[in-house]
């Protein structure tokens, strides 16, 4: 029996590497009995708005080729139409985090492959308000970095585009007075970072152990850095980040399913390295087993 697939494709994510390889992924896909649609994004949003247009039974699944912001739209669409269908994912942008957390291939062909032979998963997004993240909500320094840094300099430069567009803004970064309330805590004071993550690694900077974080527990990995009280105790937060030292001085770290924040209202916030304005309350959600996703 033909099942449907529908192909979601951004053109110009990452070097848009994607491009020559459309043909021989569509045979790929098509192989294991798929119908497959091909639908190329437009603009930004473009991949929330045709998902919600679906319903149950128009497809069988549903592919996403892009980067972490065209999977995000799609998830975005995913969890707005409520439809049961199960979400692949082809890596096709500059850092692809989530995931490489899952295992999933940076090689376009051999991710094909692998949604086709691959096992089907449950998996927890995070919401942020009214909105939506795979794997992170995160603001402070460097995250301005995923969304500020042009296009053109990511796909030239690939992940040190994030890094040399966050050291430029070094001199702009100040302390943010910020409040959290999470199931079992309370954490107050000045921060300079601060991450609300379902991954292995946020920024392609903070890295975790493996030990720590599971995809589908229901539960965040909340990760906060606070403001020294001395210039000269900031590199020893940085030096515990690398080496995956969490329980240092000033570096707050725990896991929760649901995070209530006070911030400053003009505070910018980036989910799944896009932007996403701020406001003075902000509830952010685990919701557990929210999609069903293809991994090797």
């Amino acid at each position: 029996m033909i099942k449907k697939l529908l192909l979601i494709v951004n053109p110009h994510s990452g070097t848009g590497k994607m491009r020559p390889q459309l043909l021989k992924v569509v045979e790929i896909l098509s192989a294991d009995d798929y119908s497959v649609t091909v639908y190329p994004t437009k603009a930004r949003g473009d991949a929330t708005l045709k998902v919600e247009s679906l319903s149950n039974g128009d497809f069988d699944l549903i592919v996403v080729c892009g980067g972490d912001g065209t999977l995000n739209e799609v998830i975005t669409g995913l969890m707005h139409s409520k439809i049961s269908c199960p979400l692949g994912y082809i890596p096709s942008g500059t850092l692809n985090e989530w995931s490489q957390g899952l295992g999933i291939s940076k090689n376009i062909a051999k991710a094909a492959k692998d949604i086709v032979s691959g096992n089907i998963i449950p998996l927890d997004i995070g919401k942020f308000d009214d909105k939506y993240f795979s794997y992170t909500a995160s603001f402070g320094a460097f995250t301005s970095a995923s969304y500020s840094a042009p296009q053109e300099i990511k796909n030239v430069f690939g992940q040190a585009a994030y890094f040399f567009e966050g050291v430029r803004s070094i001199g702009t970064i100040k302390p943010i007075k910020m409040k959290f309330v999470a199931d079992d805590r309370e954490v107050e004071g000045d921060f300079l970072f601060g991450a609300i993550s379902n991954s292995m690694s946020v920024g392609g900077i903070v890295k975790f152990d493996q030990s720590v974080v599971k995809l589908n527990d229901g539960l965040f990995e909340v990760l906060l850095i606070k403001n020294p009280d001395n210039i000269l105790k900031l590199q020893p937060l940085i030096d515990g980040i690398l080496k995956k030292e969490l329980n240092r001085d000033g570096i707050e770290f725990f896991h929760t399913k649901k995070l209530y924040v006070e911030a400053p209202g003009g505070l910018s916030w980036t989910l799944d390295g896009e932007y996403a304005e701020g406001k003075e309350n902000i509830e952010i959600s685990n919701i557990h087993n929210a999609i069903n996703f293809i991994v090797p």
